[in-house]
C-alpha cells in the first residue's frame, strides 16, 4: 500500500515564510511526476507548481517569484518553499504523485492537504 504524508502547514503573517513536506511511503518501485496543489473554500482547484522526476519544474503565475518546489528522490519527499506570502495564498494545498508500485501497476495518488493560513 502507498500513502502521501503532507506536513508543514500553518498561521503565518504577511510577508512570511513557510516550507511544505510530501513524504511518499509503501511499496514504491518509482515515483514519477509530483505536484502541489492548493484550494480555498467557494473556489476551484488550482495547480500550483509540478516536478518531474528528472527535476523539470513548473510554477503557476501567480507565485513565480515567491514559491520553489523541489524533491529529494532518495527519501521520496517533494517540497514546497513560500516566500513572500500574502493572504491570498491562504487555502488547503494538497500533494499529488505519480507512482508505480512494486508490481508494475501506475497509480495517481493524494494526500489529504494541510492547512496554509496567512493573516495579520
Amino acid at each position: 500500500q502507498v500513502q502521501l504524508v503532507e506536513s508543514g502547514g500553518g498561521l503565518v503573517q504577511p510577508g512570511g515564510s513557510l516550507r511544505l513536506s510530501c513524504a511518499a511511503s509503501g511499496n514504491i518501485h518509482s515515483v514519477y511526476a509530483m505536484a502541489w496543489y492548493r484550494q480555498s473554500p467557494g473556489k476551484q482547484r488550482e495547480l500550483v507548481a509540478t516536478i518531474t522526476s528528472g527535476g523539470n519544474t513548473h510554477l503557476a503565475n501567480s507565485v513565480q517569484g515567491r514559491f520553489t518546489i523541489s524533491r529529494d528522490n532518495a527519501k521520496n519527499t517533494m517540497y514546497l518553499q513560500m516566500n513572500s506570502l500574502k493572504p491570498e495564498d491562504t487555502a488547503v494545498y494538497y500533494c499529488n504523485a505519480d507512482i508505480i508500485t512494486e508490481t508494475t501497476e501506475m497509480y495517481e495518488y493524494w494526500g489529504q492537504g494541510t492547512q496554509v493560513t496567512v493573516s495579520s
